[in-house]
């Protein structure tokens, strides 16, 4: 997290939501839990999701160290996406998420 949040927020809940809580940012993570993905396949499978959008939630993500970015110096350009260790952290979350949401 960084150090301008950890000085404004003192509640673990608002800590998390500081970092999933933006629209579209659990969906990604959801999506990356399954495995590494490149951007268009997150945009495929994020319906409505604008490419400048996506882009800001992964740079976000990156930033906090949920997810780390893979760049493959190719033409055309070939970006990964993977989980970090923190951000495999989430997956009990977004589990907890999908049960309520089933209910």
């Amino acid at each position: 997290m960084t150090k301008n949040k950890e000085k404004t927020l003192n509640c673990p809940v608002e800590v998390t939501l500081s970092i999933i809580g933006k629209k579209w940012t659990a969906l990604i993570v959801r999506d990356l839990l399954s495995g590494t993905k490149r951007f268009g396949e997150l945009q495929n499978s994020l319906s409505g999701i604008s490419p400048r959008t996506l882009s800001a939630r992964l740079k976000d993500l990156e930033t906090e160290k949920i997810i780390k970015k893979k760049v493959f110096k190719e033409i055309p350009l070939h970006v990964e996406y993977t989980l970090t260790p923190r951000g495999k952290d989430l997956h009990a979350i977004i589990d907890q998420m999908a049960n309520w949401g089933a209910c």
